[in-house]
């Protein structure tokens, strides 16, 4: 079990993004590891661009870390962009926006699209 730094929700961790921290000249930025074989301390994460927004918006990943100062998340938000564009192609669904200040979970969207 793990519990994911976005919405706190608590899974297996089957159902998680691991993202851990690499050095960038100076600076950190956050990969994901998908195949969970990265070294270091890992974060987890649901596969879901709402989940990212809001460990994002509560600084949860450099707390998660334990690096000091932000991170550069652009390498995590292309992998679950790329993962909701295939998700929806191989179930046949249109693309579909985000809603502002939507408050559906990432479960309620899985069961959406479970057959």
């Amino acid at each position: 079990m793990r519990t994911c730094v976005g919405c706190r929700g608590r899974v297996v961790s089957s159902e998680l993004l691991r993202v851990v921290a690499v050095a960038v000249g100076e600076s950190r930025a956050a990969v994901p590891d998908p195949q969970r074989r990265r070294p270091g301390r890992g974060a987890w994460v649901h596969p879901d661009p709402e989940c990212l927004r809001r460990a994002e918006r509560r600084r949860a990943f450099p707390r998660a870390l334990r690096v000091p100062g932000p991170l550069d998340m652009s390498a995590v938000e292309r992998h679950l962009g790329q993962n909701a564009r295939s998700i929806q192609t191989d179930v046949g669904l249109p693309p579909r926006p985000a809603a502002e200040g939507s408050r559906s979970t990432r479960h309620e969207a899985a069961v959406k699209l479970k057959p």
